[in-house]
Parts: C-alpha cells; structure tokens; sequence
C-alpha cells in the first residue's frame, strides 16, 4: 500500500456537487474470523466521508464523542453492511472507528495509499500509547491486532518512508473490494472481498 502512489481515494462527483465543507475520511476497521471453528482472522477496511451531525438527530452527542465503537453518522444513511451488524465485538467480528485526536486528525480527501498507511500506522502507535496510559477505548485496536494475530511480533517501526510493523500486521490480512465480472458463460460473478496482501504489494 505505501507504494501505490498511483492509487488514491477519492469523493465522489456526486459528494463535491453537494459538499460545503471541506471533505475528511472516516475510517472503519473490523477483524473478521474466516470460520467459527478457524482462529485465522482477516481485516476490512470501511471507508465514508465524515458526515455533520444535526442537532436534532436523537443522541446525536454518541456521534462526536470520539467513541470507538459507535460507527459514524454516515452508516445510519445507508444499509449496514453485514459484517457490521453484530456490533463492535462478538465472537466473529470486532471493529474499531478511527477516532480524530489531536495528533491524528480525520485526513483530508482525496488521499493516495502511501499518505493512507500512513494514517493507519499513526492510528495504531496512538491505540499502542493508549494501551500504556489508560486512555480509555483507544487502546482496542492494538488489542485486536494482539489477539487476532498473535504470532505475528514485528515491532512498529519506519523503515524510511514505508512503515513497517504495527500496520504490516494491520494490513497484511487485508480484504478489498472487488467489481463484477463475467465468466465464460456470461452470468456475473460477483466475489464480496478478495485478499490483499501488503507483503505483495508494499
């Protein structure tokens, strides 16, 4: 990921059209397990453009409050993907909501993938300090990286501009989205994850 310079998220034209701020991303990460009898765990990342938060919305505070496991405003604006319908922890699936702190903001859009792992390394050396201080919920998300891959003990490290470490373990299960495609008998085949290994690919 940290070298696909090529590659960036972006908004789309439909969001510029409407937007009247400045776009920043919301990211979403869940640990998933392959099987109910594997202890082999996969991660995905859920992306969203930051969504303002009405006042009239009901307990519109649980969305601002930096709260890890309540998902951003902008999921309630949509269909839940099903991953995400068990709640923050169960014994299939867990996921972490990226909070903004003052050392990590929300990144602005668009973004390219070095900029991307970036983000997420910094994301897990705050979750790392956390689990050290006691600040609260942030320190679940390099609980979850412990515990859904625990042989893995590389420590987080940069090595120049790659990071290493933390968000190797992160990423190095990673499941990407995947277009339609057509088999030879001409009926769509649509395949809802398929790996990405950051070993590969940066």
């Amino acid at each position: 990921m940290a070298r696909l310079s090529a590659t960036r998220i972006e908004p789309t034209v439909e969001a510029l059209s409407i937007a009247k701020h400045e776009l920043k991303l919301r990211t979403v990460v869940q640990f998933v397990r392959v099987h109910h009898s594997s202890s082999d765990w996969r991660t995905v990342l859920y992306f969203t453009t930051d969504m303002p938060v009405a006042p009239s919305v009901h307990n519109s505070h649980k969305y601002t409050n930096g709260d890890v496991g309540v998902l951003p405003f902008s999921y309630t604006l949509s269909p839940l993907p099903t991953l995400l319908r068990d709640g923050a922890e169960s014994s299939m699936a867990k996921y972490y909501v990226i909070p903004s702190t003052p050392t990590t903001p929300y990144p602005t859009l668009p973004i390219d993938f070095p900029n991307l792992a970036m983000y997420l390394q910094t994301a897990v050396e705050d979750s790392r300090r956390a689990a050290t201080d006691g600040s609260g919920g942030m320190r679940k998300l390099a609980q979850f990286i412990d515990s859904c891959y625990p042989g893995d003990t590389d420590t987080a490290v940069f090595d120049g501009e790659v990071p290493k470490g933390g968000v190797t373990r992160l990423l190095k299960r990673v499941m990407m989205g995947r277009p339609k495609v057509r088999s030879r008998g001409n009926e769509e085949i649509y395949d809802l994850v398929t790996p990405f290994v950051a070993d590969e690919w940066g």
